[in-house]
């Protein structure tokens, strides 16, 4: 009988043991984040936004010269896409209607850099540079008309 006792309190003590060392990620930055982990183990996953805009005077001077619209891409992709016409009074949030967000996904890393380019319908280049998105934040790049 002791034998036995013993037995159940050995497992007991070991299944709580293990419970307390539950792993995953323990980032609140990541996407992935565990609040019952208890030790990191390196699956944290991060992701970024940027949301483009331009204030009422750059839309004026895009629309004099021409621009109808534009496209948005990042890394040679088409992110998005908005009428000329469209200016901000301030920076809109990200996601806000009618805004220009970008959310990519960061891999296990905190900080990545993506190129950005925006054209207007007749494909020229208004914009290009390099935009910076850290984890669990959104960057409000403002565009100036040049």
């Amino acid at each position: 009988m002791k034998k036995v006792l013993l037995s159940v309190l050995f497992l007991a003590s070991i299944s709580t043991i293990t419970s307390c060392k539950k792993e995953g990620c323990t980032d609140p930055d990541s996407i992935n984040y565990s609040a019952d982990a208890k030790t990191d183990n390196g699956t944290c996953e991060y992701e970024g936004k940027v949301v483009f805009w331009y204030s009422e005077a750059t839309r004026d001077s895009l629309t004099a010269n021409g621009a109808i619209s534009l496209t948005y891409y990042v890394d040679g992709q088409i992110v998005g896409s908005s009428a000329a016409s469209l200016g901000w009074t301030g920076a809109p949030n990200c996601d806000q209607t009618g805004s220009i967000t970008v959310k990519k996904a960061l891999g296990s890393v905190k900080n990545k850099s993506y190129t950005y380019s925006i054209k207007d319908q007749r494909e020229h280049e208004y914009w290009k540079g390099v935009s910076n998105y850290t984890a669990n934040t959104c960057l409000k790049l403002q565009l100036t008309y040049q």
